[in-house]
């Protein structure tokens, strides 16, 4: 049971280092703050200890939203409720990111072209996808004195897959294969 609390710890702990945390009440130590009431009314600036005043006569806190600007901006509302609409805000954010991951195809200088073109389809659905795309031409053997028929093969590839992407990084050799990256075509929109 014990073992179940300490993630939950760490959890919480997170939460608190992901909203930086912001001065209220007691905290805030400076001597005149520009004071906002839970309306949004600026009440103009204020000392510390009116600002306090006027916070506990709302039964509210006193946040301090803006430590950077001279003098601090403060403003009176309720504080856990503040928090919870930074931690939504922050979860809708992290929602609407996109990672970009790249996917990996592997060749070879004998591909058939059914087979590249069986290929260049699953590349085609991972650029449609919004994926970037690393394609590798392998020599084994004697093949590596005939590297002229892996960009071949790359460049067939290239226009099969042109409708749905383009050259991110043109063919390089790197060891034993032969790479280069695609970029999906609505990535640039």
């Amino acid at each position: 049971m014990a073992g179940l609390c300490v993630p939950a710890f760490f959890c919480c702990l997170w939460r608190c280092l992901v909203i930086k945390e912001i001065q209220i009440n007691g905290e805030i130590r400076a001597k005149e703050v520009r004071l906002i009431d839970p309306e949004g009314e600026q009440l103009g600036i204020v000392s510390i200890e009116k600002a306090r005043a006027i916070a506990d006569e709302f039964k509210l806190d006193l946040v301090n939203i803006a430590p950077k600007a001279k003098p601090p901006v403060c403003r009176v509302l309720d504080y856990g409720k503040y928090r919870y609409d930074m931690m939504k805000k922050e979860k809708e954010a992290k929602k609407k990111q996109k990672t970009i991951t790249v996917k990996e195809l592997r060749l070879t200088p004998k591909i058939e072209t059914h087979d590249l073109n069986t290929k260049a389809n699953k590349a085609k659905d991972f650029l449609k996808d919004g994926n970037r795309l690393k394609v590798a031409v392998r020599f084994r053997g004697r093949e590596m004195g005939h590297t002229e028929i892996g960009r071949e093969v790359l460049d067939e590839f290239t226009e099969l897959v042109s409708e749905y992407g383009e050259v991110d990084k043109k063919p390089k050799m790197e060891g034993r294969n032969m790479v280069m990256f695609f970029r999906s075509k609505s990535e640039n929109k």
